[in-house]
């Protein structure tokens, strides 16, 4: 069934915006009845409760009511990012999971990188998607972090979802201990297509088309950044209103500053957790283990760090 109160919302306003719109009654009735067959057709049922919180609450927190840290990149503050040092040592420092990043290399390989360039991290240069496995593989991971370690981290398979897919089947204890994120919803709804037993979350930060995370302009243009920050506005709402039913996630990524008991509670809800992006000092991590008592990702485990949008 379909959560009565959000697709009420839904309907109600495409109804009366085409009604506004055309001045007729048929149209606001056929295109909300298409809208209605549509959801009930093609969303994805969210996974059961009790496994997605043995996901996103493992081992002895849930029991005490605790929350989970989680190690952004692996923890890049503590390690060079997206490496199985990076892995290690978050497991060390006591963090309770690693959130890690995709790409793909020119011939199709996927490797663990959050960039769409090597410049940042390695002593490489150039866009990740015209360089080879084979290439890739001979640059320095961790050129220019503060602790040099060797390694990129990798997995091959040509497609994400059926990488995936076939990653979980392989270990079937990943559909009890890891959850698949993206920025992208249609991301998130061909993973659930290929296999609907993954625990999946979307990714979200506010005014994320028109503004970089420090909230500056991405557009020099006025009529270009207003013109996004009405794309921003119906993103906002369709992610809050349509894309996480349609899609069937277990949890909401969300960007810290945007972060409050209302969030919190509003998502509650709907059975969706809420889990805080990037907390890098001890004060946030206070607040979010006391006070909201919600999961969260860090850059570090050990120390505060600059913040990370």
């Amino acid at each position: 069934m379909l959560h009565l109160g959000d697709e009420l919302t839904l309907f109600s306003v495409v109804f009366i915006v085409v009604l506004l719109g055309t001045r007729s009654s048929v149209w606001p009735t056929v295109l909300t009845a298409s809208l209605y067959l549509f959801m009930v057709m093609f969303r994805f049922p969210q996974v059961p409760s009790s496994r997605a919180r043995r996901v996103l609450r493992p081992g002895s927190r849930v029991s005490s009511g605790g929350v989970s840290a989680v190690a952004h990149r692996g923890g890049g503050h503590d390690a060079p990012e997206n490496t199985i040092a990076a892995i290690r040592a978050a497991s060390e420092n006591g963090a309770t999971g690693v959130e890690l990043d995709l790409e793909f290399t020119a011939d199709g390989v996927p490797i663990l990188m959050h960039d769409d360039t090597v410049d940042r991290t390695t002593n490489g240069s150039g866009p990740l998607s015209k360089l080879l496995f084979s290439e890739l593989r001979k640059l320095d991971a961790a050129a220019k972090h503060r602790f040099k370690i060797l390694m990129l981290s990798c997995i091959c398979c040509p497609q994400v979802a059926a990488a995936l897919k076939e990653l979980f089947q392989k270990y079937p204890v990943l559909y009890n201990t890891s959850i698949v994120c993206s920025f992208e919803p249609k991301v998130i709804y061909r993973m659930r297509q290929a296999d609907p037993n993954v625990v999946t979350s979307l990714t979200h930060r506010p005014w994320s088309l028109s503004r970089f995370g420090d909230g500056t302009p991405r557009f020099s243009s006025a009529w270009k950044h207003h013109w996004m920050q009405v794309l921003d506005v119906l993103l906002d709402w369709a992610h809050h209103h349509l894309l996480w039913n349609l899609c069937g996630v277990s949890a909401f990524l969300v960007q810290k500053n945007f972060i409050s008991p209302d969030c919190v509670q509003y998502w509650a809800a709907r059975g969706v957790e809420v889990v805080g992006w990037t907390v890098n000092t001890a004060v946030e991590k206070q607040y979010y283990q006391q006070l909201l008592k919600i999961n969260y990702i860090t850059d570090s485990l050990v120390e505060d760090c600059e913040p990370h949008y």
